[in-house]
């Protein structure tokens, strides 16, 4: 079925309080894609984040961000009062997130969300009930980041480093009401979310999330279940994640995350693994996995080591986690993150998943005609972009590349700049592959300002925000006569509905 969606992160959303959140203009986007017609749309990963507010670098795999949590919508429930909306109201920039003032802002409001909420209500007890598994480790865990100024985790006290140490005991008894607190926040987080995916999904609208491959290690994750991943004997990781050096990067890249000890994972019929992508599932209806690969074989770099060129490669589960995942979830929505050059063994890997993989146009015009990613090469069970959250904007791409620029140029019989972008989109669109993901950014022909990440770099990135302005009904009537003529209008809109 030919489907087509757009990637808009929520933090980018319109808001008048300084970051994308849960409320009326999310709704509003919502009707926006509707209007669009359709059927996707694609989102990041939406963990509370940290250090550089990456959203692959987040303090738990399950937690949401409270920054998402809308402060109007507090406002109607009783535990926000207008005054204290409105002295954060429309006192940001709208093309940026100010992450400081954002959460000094946010700390204000839900501390006071806290100060009138019940407890005792059966909502909320069943919400930590049917989460206990990650819930009571996670809200421990931020308790005592807290505490301890932010600190990361392996600059804790050596007694706080165990999760289940007497001094860990004492703490969550001392610090009870501060623990409840962070537990009422995923409480409204996930409630606001869940009423927001079913306003899309009564809309015909899809949501595709996004889960990192790895954990970071200042999360609950790492703290609270250290046996999951390979660790040394004084309880440290001994292997960190990275890609090899290539072309572009002579020492590779280091990520730093934690390596899963796959033994182990085996051992327990990869249970972890399954309740992670079972609770992504219920909270998304299609799953992106990113750094695909990493289930074959994956980059293991000693810890300690300052690039990345000294790891080696090490097997990963391959076959025998999808044969479980597929058992345990057989309706399971997957779409793999498999790109750049992959071995014949990850292809096959993929093949045999039966999962879509990737495919980005921008990386098409490299002069090959054997290029994967030219239109004419890709496959059906593919889903394809212009550019992804990592990629530059098209704009951006035609100015810093003008040789790829010129020939996708001439590939799509494009006269200017704002022409190669719309053919650009146009091509994805029109591609056969079953589905097509064009980034909010493509659709508006924005330039660099609006570009989401840049990876390898820090102190500029997960920052964008659309105005108002730019999102209106002539882009929802652009956007769905293109999506007619592709061919990729939802089933509902044919009869003119």
């Amino acid at each position: 079925m030919r489907a087509s969606g757009i990637l808009m992160p929520v933090f980018s959303l319109p808001s008048l309080y300084g970051i994308g959140c849960f409320g009326k203009d999310a709704y509003g986007f919502v009707d926006f894609l509707q209007k669009a017609g359709q059927r996707y749309w694609q989102i990041l990963p939406m963990g509370p984040t940290g250090y550089g507010e990456s959203p692959y670098q987040s303090y738990s795999g399950t937690a949401g961000n409270p920054l998402f949590i809308d402060v109007e919508l507090l406002m109607f429930d009783g535990l926000v009062q207008f005054d204290e909306c409105r002295e954060y109201c429309g006192a940001f920039e709208e093309s940026r997130i100010d992450y400081e003032r954002v959460r000094a802002s946010r700390e204000k409001i839900l501390r006071a969300a806290a100060s009138r909420f019940d407890f005792s209500k059966p909502e909320y007890l069943s919400f930590c009930e049917n989460n206990r598994g990650w819930l009571e480790d996670y809200a421990a865990f931020m308790s005592i980041k807290a505490s301890l100024g932010g600190a990361a985790l392996w600059d804790w006290p050596e007694q706080l480093q165990n999760p289940r140490s007497e001094a860990c005991a004492e703490f969550r008894r001392s610090h009870q009401k501060e623990i409840d607190f962070h537990k009422m926040l995923q409480y409204l987080f996930y409630s606001q979310w869940f009423a927001l995916k079913r306003c899309a999904n009564k809309h015909g609208v899809q949501i595709i999330g996004d889960i990192p491959i790895y954990v970071s290690r200042d999360s609950s994750d790492f703290w609270a279940f250290p046996e999951l991943f390979m660790l040394d004997e004084k309880g440290n990781p001994s292997f960190v994640a990275g890609c090899p050096p290539d072309y572009f990067s002579k020492d590779g890249q280091l990520w730093g995350n934690p390596l899963y000890d796959w033994e182990y994972h085996e051992k327990t019929g990869f249970a972890w693994w399954k309740n992670r992508l079972a609770f992504n599932a219920s909270i998304c209806d299609v799953v992106r996995i990113d750094h695909f690969r990493g289930l074959h074989d994956f980059w293991a770099v000693p810890a300690g080591d300052k690039t990345a060129a000294g790891g080696h490669w090490m097997p990963g589960p391959d076959r025998k986690l999808i044969d479980e995942l597929r058992r345990a979830m057989p309706q399971l929505r997957l779409i793999a993150e498999d790109l750049g050059k992959q071995s014949d063994a990850v292809q096959a890997l993929l093949e045999y998943s039966g999962f879509p993989g990737m495919a980005v146009l921008q990386f098409a015009f490299d002069g090959s005609p054997n290029n994967p990613y030219l239109p004419y090469n890709l496959k059906r069970n593919t889903v394809a972009y212009t550019a992804t959250h990592d990629n530059a904007t098209t704009a951006e791409w035609c100015r810093n590349d003008p040789s790829a620029a010129a020939r996708a140029a001439e590939y799509l019989r494009a006269e200017d700049e704002r022409e190669t972008v719309e053919r650009m989109v146009d091509a994805v669109l029109f591609s056969v592959a079953d589905t097509a993901i064009i980034p909010l950014f493509d659709w508006l022909g924005l330039d660099a300002a609006y570009r989401i990440n840049t990876p390898s770099t820090l102190g500029d990135n997960w920052n964008t925000r659309i105005p108002y302005r730019l999102i209106d009904d002539g882009l929802a009537q652009k956007i769905y006569r293109r999506t007619a003529c592709s061919g990729r209008l939802p089933d509902s809109h044919w009869n003119g509905d």
